[in-house]
């Protein structure tokens, strides 16, 4: 996945979850923010980040926020959007019968659900974009809805699909996964709950760039 356009700038703060503030060109600009989660660790006054310009009618900021490079040196994407185009693409070349976006699933809408040699697989994708000492962590922040999913996925399982926790590391690096019990002790209940009932938690490491990313391989978690 490469984005049309890239611009670089500097972050200066951040209002609420969905605006920022940023130096662009020796200008002051309010810009989106791709991504609702705390990122505290990541949007400090001073850092790069970088931005496109996506020049869409009606729009009341010019430019979206979607990677910053931590103070470790490390460029993460931060667009919440990102992991499941970029896992799209991935999957569209594994030889899949059919992939099918948003699937219908009891009460909620599971990413895809992928179609094989008349089995079917339903997939969760979660974008990680938290980082300690060269391990990665989900969620930054409560996720009542991430456990929702896992649930749909257990429940999945016992139905005789296939069920696949996908986690695209949105940085460079970083091959492992970890639940962040600390922020949500919850979550990593339910992910123990999923890995006992068989559900599949797979990590995409990938290549990233400040304008844009892609998947480059996989690991199964161990539990």
């Amino acid at each position: 996945m490469t984005y049309g356009n890239i611009t670089r700038g500097k972050f200066l703060s951040r209002p609420n979850r969905f605006i920022a503030q940023a130096e662009i060109n020796g200008r002051v600009e309010t810009v989106h923010v791709k991504n609702t989660g705390r990122c505290r660790e990541l949007l400090i006054p001073g850092c790069d980040i970088w931005l496109t310009a996506p020049d869409t009618p009606g729009r009341k900021t010019k430019y979206d926020l979607v990677a910053v490079r931590k103070s470790n040196g490390l460029i993460i994407n931060i667009d919440s959007q990102a992991p499941n185009k970029v896992m799209l693409e991935w999957l569209k070349r594994q030889g899949y019968d059919r992939i099918i976006p948003e699937y219908t699933y009891g009460d909620s809408r599971i990413d895809f659900c992928l179609e094989k040699n008349g089995k079917r697989i339903l997939m969760e994708v979660k974008g990680c974009t938290l980082e300690r000492d060269g391990t990665g962590y989900f969620p930054d922040a409560p996720t009542e809805r991430g456990i929702k999913h896992i649930h749909e996925l257990i429940k999945a399982k016992r139905d005789g699909y296939g069920a696949v926790l996908a986690f695209v590391i949105q940085m460079n690096g970083i091959n492992e996964v970890r639940p962040n019990t600390e922020t949500h002790p919850e979550f990593g209940q339910a992910w123990n709950e999923a890995a006992a009932a068989g559900v599949e938690i797979l990590f995409f490491t990938c290549d990233v760039r400040e304008n844009g990313f892609e998947i480059t391989g996989q690991v199964k978690a161990y539990v």
